[in-house]
C-alpha cells in the first residue's frame, strides 16, 4: 500500500491536485447524475414530450467532442515526449474542436426553438427546460475545460513543460476527457431515455 504522505514536497503536491481533481469529478458525476435521476422521474407527468427528438447538431457535436478528446490526449502524449510545436499544435486544433462543440450546441437550441419550444414560457415544456437546463450546465463546464486548455497553451508556449513536469497539461487533459464522457453520456440518455 502506498503511503501518500512520503516523497518530496514536489510529489505530495502533484498527488493533491490529482486527488483534488478527482473529488471535483466525482462531485460533478453525482450533480449530473441527480439531474438525470429528476428527468427519469419527471417523465410521469402527463405534460411529458414523448415524441421530442434530438436536434442533428447534438449528433455533430458529439463527434466534435470525441475528437477534441482524442487530440488532447494526443498532445499530452506529445508535450510529455517534448515534440512541443506538434503538441502545441494538437493543443490548439483541440481548442478548435472546444469551440466548434459550444457553436454546435447553440446551433441544436435554435433548432429546438425552430420547432416551437422554448427554455421558459408559454411555449416551454418541462422536457425541453430540463434538457436546456443540462445541456446549459454541461456547457459551462465546457467553457471552464477551453479556459484551462488556454492556461496550458500559455504555459506550454512559455515552455513550462519539460523534463516530466507535464501537471497542467495532466489535469486539464483529464478534465477534458471528464466532459466529453459526460456529453457522450448525457447524449444516451437523451436519446434513449425519453
Amino acid at each position: 500500500m502506498t503511503d501518500y504522505t512520503e516523497g518530496t514536497e514536489e510529489k505530495k503536491l502533484k498527488r493533491a491536485k490529482k486527488m483534488m481533481l478527482w473529488f471535483g469529478i466525482i462531485s460533478l458525476s453525482m450533480s449530473f447524475a441527480g439531474l438525470t435521476s429528476a428527468y427519469v422521474v419527471s417523465k410521469e407527468r402527463p405534460d411529458w414530450l414523448t415524441d421530442f427528438e434530438i436536434p442533428p447538431a447534438f449528433y455533430i457535436s458529439l463527434v466534435a467532442i470525441v475528437a477534441s478528446s482524442i487530440t488532447v490526449h494526443l498532445a499530452k502524449l506529445k508535450i510529455q515526449q517534448e515534440a512541443n510545436r506538434l503538441g502545441m499544435i494538437l493543443l490548439w486544433l483541440t481548442v478548435g474542436l472546444g469551440v466548434s462543440f459550444v457553436m454546435l450546441q447553440f446551433r441544436g437550441f435554435s433548432e429546438i426553438i425552430a420547432n416551437g419550444y422554448y427554455f421558459t414560457g408559454s411555449e416551454s415544456t418541462i422536457t425541453t427546460s430540463f434538457i436546456y437546463l443540462v445541456v446549459l450546465l454541461h456547457l459551462a463546464h465546457v467553457v471552464s475545460g477551453l479556459i484551462a486548455l488556454l492556461v496550458v497553451i500559455y504555459n506550454h508556449f512559455k515552455q513550462k513543460y519539460k523534463n516530466g513536469k507535464t501537471l497542467g497539461i495532466e489535469l486539464a487533459a483529464t478534465f477534458w476527457h471528464f466532459v466529453d464522457i459526460l456529453w457522450i453520456y448525457l447524449f444516451l440518455f437523451f436519446y434513449f431515455v425519453r
